[in-house]
């Protein structure tokens, strides 16, 4: 996170957060003034990510009302879950810079928030509600977009950074330094063309996946270590046509632990996994009097291997999974007056994969699908305060045949006082992954997941706009939900569509007080409920609050809480062969830290420490979670 600004982007970047704290874009594709949104959307912004220096994306995530992000203070290369109201995985579609980026091989096709350092980015934009309407199969309780650095307006600029930190746990409180980060990146702008080249670098060690049983245990460390490439280049051909192109190279490379099953057998040195990820794009942008054409478009590839010690047969087994996705969105708005446009939109994609394992293999010949979707939103924002958004999308699957989704988002700005009303129907599907049809657990008679959203809330501003308060509830409804079935006494399972309604309703509110011109107050409650069969890792209540302090024009502080209420989970016993439901426990986490710019505009330097109190806490049951950690950081500005 250290490389959220540069030097010569003082100027720019004060311009920049302003424009971006008035405007949406999640909502419509295209910036929206916020106040005429009819969604409550979440935006880490710049200066947010400079102030929470040395924090991964996920971290910055879990702290957004509505947002569990599972395993993101564990070891650094414990896998992730996303839960949004009540959802999982496969129901969260993430973004980068507006084009979806999936993992066609995984269970769930999510993207891995392991691969992309938090240094390329510049912006995170959150909308939580079904929104397959404008964005696609997965987007049924979330869509979380990552918009990356753009070049500087100069035409050299750039900067480097290195951190340095501990890595450890409560019982551990180890001292040694095993955490290390450092980038450099440079850009530039022309009269025709920009461009922009950055390498970033992790390694961290020092914790073993595994939850050791005591301070002396013998259990190893499981490393991770990863490396970053991106360049943009873009070319201004004429006052209304651009074309920018984009390449980036991602790969991380981890140690991790068999699953926990309560042996103590789990923790095998020889276990061990690579991540590797391509993307090429272009993405040329065309404006005219009435409005903007937009082409997104990408080719992704990811490999993912692993080497996993085989207890029974005492030898490595190696699998690899391979995937491949292309994505061409093309979308049109078209401005009718100063309270109505239209966008209008095609969208296709293409997804396969392959893998071989010890038990099996999939050939992508045969395991591969595509979507072809035309799309359609209308916006209206009267003078008098109403705004209104509708939208449907006709997504023809070449497995699943014709899906019908639309949304409905009224909203209501009042005038003469600071409230805004705000109120939603959306609809969303999630089609089955490639890997639950094909895989040898597969199942090619499943079904499309659907999901339904109804929401409403109010946004207001008090106190001469110092208080910021916003609170929604939400109701869910889903059918058709994947879940796999396992049966004890054949040992053997596949996915399998689970009949019935299933339900989740909640409350997320967020109350920000400017304390004074230099002193901020955050603070955000979530409400969670879910239906008995699928509560697991989801808190009922989850609490976070923050607390900013601009001390001068060089020094700031930074202070957070978090509160996360008790957990179910469930794990495979090792002893009875059978799942076993536990029940984890609450935890509360304090962190700080503290920035000074040693030559302004040049150098800055900054400390953070983390679990302040050393909590000893479970994430997952059988696994490490951190302690108390310390970082520190240096950047350079060109």
């Amino acid at each position: 996170m250290t490389a959220g600004a540069w030097s010569q982007q003082k100027k720019d970047t004060i311009v920049s957060k302003n424009q971006l704290d008035e405007v949406v874009v999640l909502d419509s594709k295209f910036a929206l003034a916020k106040e005429k949104s009819g969604k409550v959307i979440t935006t880490i912004t710049p200066q947010d990510l400079k102030n929470n220096a040395g924090q991964s994306i996920a971290n910055l995530l879990n702290t957004v009302a509505g947002i569990e992000v599972n395993g993101n203070k564990s070891t650094a290369g414990k896998n992730l879950g996303y839960y949004i109201r009540g959802g999982k995985n496969a129901q969260v579609l993430i973004l980068i810079d507006g084009i979806p980026v999936t993992d066609a091989s995984g269970i769930g096709m999510e993207y891995d928030l392991r691969l992309l350092p938090v240094e390329q980015v510049e912006r995170i934009e959150i909308m939580k509600g079904a929104s397959s309407t404008l964005y696609g199969s997965g987007a049924a309780t979330g869509v979380i977009n990552i918009t990356l650095k753009k070049s500087s307006k100069k035409a050299i600029a750039g900067n480097a950074y290195m951190t340095m930190g501990t890595n450890t746990t409560a019982v551990a409180k180890s001292t040694q330094l095993n955490d290390y980060n450092q980038g450099i990146m440079v850009n530039g702008s022309g009269a025709k063309v920009k461009y922009l080249a950055s390498l970033n670098s992790t390694e961290t060690n020092g914790m073993s996946q595994i939850a050791e049983p005591t301070k002396n245990s013998n259990y190893e460390s499981d490393r991770f270590s990863r490396i970053n490439t991106l360049a943009r280049l873009g070319y201004k051909a004429t006052d209304k046509l651009t074309l920018d192109f984009f390449g980036n190279f991602d790969r991380f490379n981890l140690d991790y632990d068999g699953a926990y099953d309560n042996t103590g057998s789990n923790d095998v040195k020889v276990n061990n996994s690579i991540s590797k990820q391509f993307r090429l794009g272009f993405t040329p942008k065309y404006k005219y009097a009435k409005g903007e054409f937009n082409l997104n478009s990408s080719f992704n590839k990811l490999i993912r291997s692993y080497h996993d010690w085989d207890s029974y047969s005492n030898t490595v087994g190696f699998s690899q999974y391979e995937s491949r996705s292309v994505n061409v969105d093309g979308f049109n708005k078209y401005v009718f007056n100063d309270t109505f446009f239209i966008v209008t939109g095609v969208q296709y994609q293409f997804q396969d994969m392959n893998s071989r394992t010890p038990y099996s293999s999939i050939a992508k010949e045969s395991t591969k699908f595509n979507m072809v979707d035309p799309y359609f939103t209308g916006v209206y924002n009267s003078d008098f305060g109403l705004n209104l958004n509708v939208g449907v999308r006709w997504n023809n699957h070449s497995e699943y045949g014709n899906q019908l989704v639309y949304n409905v988002n009224p909203s209501f700005d009042f005038k003469t006082i600071p409230l805004k009303v705000i109120s939603s129907y959306s609809t969303a599907f999630v089609t089955p992954s490639l890997y639950q049809l094909y895989s040898e657990y597969g199942n090619t008679a499943l079904t499309p997941e659907k999901n339904s959203t109804i929401e409403a809330g109010f946004e207001t501003q008090l106190l001469a706009k110092k208080i910021t308060l916003n609170a929604v509830a939400f109701y869910r409804e889903q059918t058709n939900f994947i879940g796999f079935y396992y049966n004890p006494v054949t040992f053997a399972g596949n996915y399998i569509n689970i009949d019935g309604l299933n339900k989740a309703k909640g409350i997320e509110t967020e109350v920000t007080f400017a304390l004074s011109k230099n002193l901020k107050w955050k603070s955000n409650y979530t409400f969670t409920q879910v239906d008995e069969a699928f509560d697991r890792l989801i808190p009922k209540h989850k609490v976070n609050s923050s607390l900013d302090f601009q001390a001068t024009n060089r020094l700031f502080f930074n202070a957070t809480y978090q509160y996360v209420a008790s957990r179910n989970d469930a794990f495979f016993d090792g002893n009875t062969y059978a799942t076993q439901k536990v029940v984890l426990g609450s935890y509360q986490l304090v962190n700080a830290s503290v920035k000074y710019d040693l030559v302004k505009n040049r150098m800055s330097v900054f400390a953070a420490v983390t679990n302040i109190l050393n909590a000893k806490f479970v994430e997952n049951v059988g696994y490490n979670t951190q302690g108390r950690n310390f970082k520190l950081g240096l950047n350079f500005y060109l």
